[in-house]
């Protein structure tokens, strides 16, 4: 299946240190949002984000994949739909990682309404930003 949004995104940080950033419930919560995240396959997780009139700023998830330091993948389910999200890193020659982004699984209702994956993109483009920051001060 092709992803909705797919996205890369290249950090000076070793493997480890952005593993630990997308696995580490106090560091997700500061390029992301609260959770109460655990790098468990099968544990229920949410994050929580300021609900506005339009959403309740609660996005359901479920861990599917924990390959450390390589995969993990999640569901993602908020405001009736149900994606997934998977982030992949490798290591380059270099030191530097790459990190890339799949979230696949949108309805067809959504993709005719594309708004809502270019929302999903342009949402995961600042948590990528907020993550190299996040990431130097690590």
């Amino acid at each position: 299946m092709k992803a909705d949004v797919s996205l890369d995104y290249q950090f000076t940080s070793s493997i480890e240190k952005v593993w630990s950033a997308l696995t580490d419930s106090d560091t997700l919560e500061k390029w992301i949002w609260k959770n109460d995240f655990k790098p468990i396959v099968g544990h229920k997780f949410q994050f929580r984000a300021e609900p506005n009139e339009w959403w309740d700023g609660i996005v359901n998830c479920e861990v599917l994949i924990v390959d450390e330091p390589h995969t993990l993948s999640y569901t993602w389910a908020s405001a009736g739909e149900i994606t997934t999200v998977t982030w992949t890193l490798t290591q380059g020659e270099d030191g530097t990682t790459n990190l890339h982004l799949d979230q696949s699984g949108f309805s067809e209702a959504t993709k005719a309404r594309q708004g809502a994956i270019e929302g999903a993109k342009y949402a995961w483009i600042n948590n990528g930003n907020q993550l190299e920051k996040v990431l130097a001060e690590l």
